[in-house]
Parts: structure tokens; sequence; C-alpha cells
């Protein structure tokens, strides 16, 4: 059965699985992620929410707003209630030729949260996010614009994706001094493969309340299986993704603890990849995407998946980060104040 979590700091439950749209229409840039018509956009709409997931999350410049537009369409042709689904766009991306058709000014905001609605065919988006930073428009600048678009009704939440901590604080930071609605989430690269974010990010979300959303959580395809050490890598995602953020190595390690544990559990090995990060309490919800129906019906089955401690510690081991400053030595200088330690009576 479909699991929910609260996303951050607020009360909206999302289903730990969202569905992923990136390789929905096929057209322009994006067009290297896939090429889903309407019909099998249908198909994968109506298989999740049969599955109970209510979580569905897209942007602007995916297939130039076509995306967004099979979207809205399938919810149509579905005769789902718009209301029982959480719809997730984001903001940031080129939309035109123009000097202002992209960034996070108040202007392109304003302008694309019109079109993503008209797109999308709803009244209100339930989670707009930042797609990442735009060096040229200050914080508060856009944050104000956010924070008007909430109470206007257009959008409920607002959101980050792709931005490095010191930003996402800073951010948090206007907000609650300002009195404005705040980040509720940051959509980030986190997986068995990459666990980067751990550095910096995860602790700040756990501290700061903020929903985590995971997006590449199976590294392109390296999480699946399909891919071998030293073998030859068949074309797809993993060969043609702009810039990859992936550590190949270590994605080899973690199968080879992954592929007789997937068989000795009879599941897949990308159930037990996605399942790891169910595993983690920072995450609210895993972005699935798929070219073929069966491996978006395989990745609906990870909400199943139950780790043994032992299970959770092999894969914790052979997947961590090798320790870095400041890491090292705040480890060693807080540990006099760690709790449940007494150093003076040891």
């Amino acid at each position: 059965m479909m699991k929910y979590k609260v996303l951050g700091n607020t009360g909206l439950k999302v289903s730990t699985l969202c569905l992923g749209t990136m390789n929905y229409g096929g057209k322009g840039f994006f067009g290297y992620m896939g090429n889903l018509d309407q019909k099998a956009v249908d198909e994968q709409v109506r298989t999740v929410t049969d599955a109970g997931v209510n979580f569905i999350d897209t942007a602007n410049i995916y297939s130039e707003g076509l995306s967004e537009v099979m979207i809205g369409q399938a919810i149509k042709n579905l005769s789902i209630n718009r209301d029982d689904l959480v719809l997730a766009t984001k903001v940031r991306g080129s939309m035109g030729k123009g000097q202002n058709d992209l960034g996070l000014s108040k202007k392109h905001i304003i302008q694309q949260v019109e079109g993503s609605l008209k797109r999308l065919n709803t009244h209100y988006i339930d989670l707009y996010q930042i797609h990442t930073a735009d060096p040229l428009t200050p914080i508060e600048e856009t944050i104000r614009t956010l924070d008007d678009l909430v109470r206007s009704g257009k959008i409920r939440y607002f959101g980050a994706s792709n931005i490095s901590a010191w930003q996402l604080m800073k951010g948090l930071a206007y907000s609650q001094y300002n009195h404005m609605d705040r980040f509720a989430s940051l959509q980030a690269n986190y997986s068995l493969d990459v666990r980067d974010a751990e550095r910096e990010i995860v602790p700040l979300l756990q501290d700061q309340k903020v929903g985590m959303m995971v997006w590449s959580p199976l590294s392109g395809g390296l999480l699946t299986g399909k891919y071998k050490r030293n073998g030859q890598k068949e074309e797809g995602r993993l060969n043609s993704f702009p810039f990859p953020p992936f550590h190949e190595e270590r994605a080899y390690d973690v199968l080879d603890v992954l592929t007789p544990m997937a068989a000795q559990k009879q599941v897949s090995i990308s159930q037990l990849a996605l399942a790891w990060l169910l595993h983690q309490p920072v995450v609210s919800s895993i972005i699935i995407g798929a070219t073929k129906i069966h491996q978006l019906q395989d990745n609906l089955k990870s909400v199943d998946v139950i780790f043994t401690a032992d299970e959770l510690n092999q894969l914790n081991e052979v997947s961590k980060l090798p320790v870095e400053y400041p890491a090292n030595v705040l480890e060693i200088m807080t540990m006099d104040r760690s709790a449940g330690v007494d150093f003076q009576n040891a």
C-alpha cells in the first residue's frame, strides 16, 4: 500500500513516491529523456494514481511546456478529481528568446505561473518550485513574489530545487524575519550512489524541517543493475545526461551488495535502491520516472520493501561518503558535547 508523509513543516500530505514527467512530449532539449505520447502519459497517470500516488512533478521547461499540457490533459481524460492531486511544477529556465524570458525576477515568475496554470488546466498549483538559483535576481525579490502568489491563491506552497545549503538558508531566514511563507521543500539529487547532499543539505533540511524530494534516485539507471563494471553501456540516459552527477565506481560497489540482496529478498535491484531512500527520515518523496509501464509498476513496489538492521548497515557502509573537512574536525572537536556522552565521568 502507498505510504504518505507530511511535506516539510507544512500540513500537506504527499505520497512517498512522486510521478516524474521529464520524458513527456519529447520536444526540444528534453527530448533526450523520452518522448511519451498522450496515450502513454494517460497510462502512467492511471497506473500511479490507482496505486495511491497523489504527487506529480513537472516543470515549465520540460518539452517547452508540453509536459504540463499532457498532464493537464491526462487528468481530464481520466476524470481525476483535481483536488485529490498534489501538482508540482517549476520556474527558472528559458521559455523564450527575450531578455526576461528566464530567471527568478518578479516579471518572469508572474508571467510563467500564469502560463503553467493555463497549460496544466488548473486554477492553482500546489507546489511551485524555483528550478535552481538565479545569480542576477536578489533572493528577496524572488521570495516576495512567491509569497504574493501564495496570498493570491495561485500557488499553495513554494519550494526549491538544485540550490546550495547557504542559498536555501538565506531564503529561509529572509522569510522568517519578514513573516513570509518559506520554502517547504528542496528537490535534490540523492541516492545510494550520490550521497553528497548529506554533507550540508541534509542536516539543514532536518534542522529547518524542510521536506526533501529526490530526483534521479536510480542514478540515471546505474542502480537498476543493467550496467556492468567495465561493460559496454547501452544508449540511454546515463550516456546522454548533460551533467551526470553520478559516482560510477561507487555505484558498482553498491551493486555488488544489492545484487545478492535482491535475489535473497526476491525483489528487483531498483526496488532496493528506492527503498533505501524511503528509509531515510529526511526524504519526503522520491520522484520516479519511466519510459515503459513495467518499469513504473516495478518501482511502485518499493514501498513494500523492508530492510533488516544488518541489511541497512551493509548498504550504508558500501555507499558512505569519504570524510572531508570540516566534518572530520567537527566530529572530534564536538565529541565533548555529544548527547549521552559524559566525558567528565568517563
